[in-house]
């Protein structure tokens, strides 16, 4: 497997990246202010993907964090996550930052083992920012986790 950033003219692997947000116009937002990365493999397949966001000064953010669902549970989310948090470093970033949402355990569980630790809750996120709601686990989603690194 590779991770790389998008080529010059290469289309952004949607399907991918709804995976992780479901409001494609949140995820065209965050492509035209930051740089997709895809996982691929030997054949060029998208296995995953991110978006790394530039926020403040010193800072970015880690969006759309994606696996394709037929290749989950391999370590590629780990894989992507790590990627980003050391393409932050070489960029000459200071802290990283990363939002998911109150349901989403297993994600919640990868960011603190990545090194993620929990700076605030933003109340009622999904609520105001969806038109849908969104379940996962069983659980409603409605408030972001924000989650951040020192690099």
């Amino acid at each position: 497997m590779r991770i790389e950033s998008l080529g010059p003219g290469e289309e952004p692997p949607m399907t991918l990246l709804l995976l992780a947000d479901p409001s494609e116009k949140l995820v065209k937002q965050y492509l035209r202010r930051g740089v997709c990365y895809v996982a691929r493999a030997v054949e060029r397949t998208a296995l995953g993907a991110y978006v790394l966001l530039p926020t403040r000064p010193d800072t970015a953010e880690l969006v759309n964090v994606a696996v394709d669902e037929c290749h989950q549970g391999r370590g590629i989310g780990k894989a992507l996550v790590l990627h980003a948090i050391e393409t932050a470093k070489r960029e000459g970033y200071r802290t990283i930052e990363v939002g998911t949402g109150n349901s989403g355990v297993g994600q919640l569980a990868l960011y603190q083992k990545c090194g993620f630790r929990i700076v605030g809750v933003d109340v009622d996120f999904f609520v105001r920012h969806y038109d849908e709601p969104i379940v996962e686990n069983g659980i409603p989603c409605r408030d972001m986790i924000r989650m951040s690194q020192d690099l």
